[in-house]
């Protein structure tokens, strides 16, 4: 099955361990970098930071809101997050990489199988889409992962 690749990136002038934490933690910090925008509702219905976490959000797109669920799972902790997709088989994978002490590089990585004729479509309107989408979610994780290092916890 044919797919898409759409991934961004950001160095952020926090921790690392900041950063992976906000990602992780979907009862508290999570939320809080999803530009509303573009997400909604983003429910914890099992877990809540990391691996073994299942998650319900809505994302809006094109005029129309879908709603998904996710498994979390974490194959290199503090380091790699991957959600997937439980109905599409989606994936998308956080990766934190420490650049020293107080800066990190952030990467979205997200791959989705594209069948049929509307996998054709999807092909050529989502990568922009998400490009867009990501770009506002990075820097929202940066803000707050900068006012978190200046209090000291979330």
């Amino acid at each position: 099955m044919r797919s898409v690749n759409v991934v961004a990136s950001r160095v952020i002038a926090a921790p690392a361990h900041v950063v992976y934490e906000l990602i992780a933690d979907y009862r508290t910090g999570h939320p809080t970098i999803l530009p509303p925008q573009y997400f909604e509702d983003l429910v914890v219905e099992e877990g809540g930071r990391g691996a073994g976490t299942r998650i319900r959000f809505t994302m809006k797109s094109f005029g129309t809101k879908r709603i998904s669920r996710a498994n979390v799972t974490e194959p290199d902790p503090g380091r790699l997050l991957v959600e997937t997709d439980i109905e599409t088989g989606t994936t998308t994978r956080f990766i934190v990489e420490p650049l020293g002490n107080v800066k990190t590089r952030v990467t979205f990585d997200t791959v989705f199988p594209t069948p049929g004729l509307r996998g054709w479509l999807q092909s050529w309107l989502v990568p922009g889409y998400l490009r867009k989408v990501y770009d506002v979610e990075l820097k929202q994780l940066e803000r707050r992962a900068l006012e978190v290092s200046e209090r000291g916890h979330m």
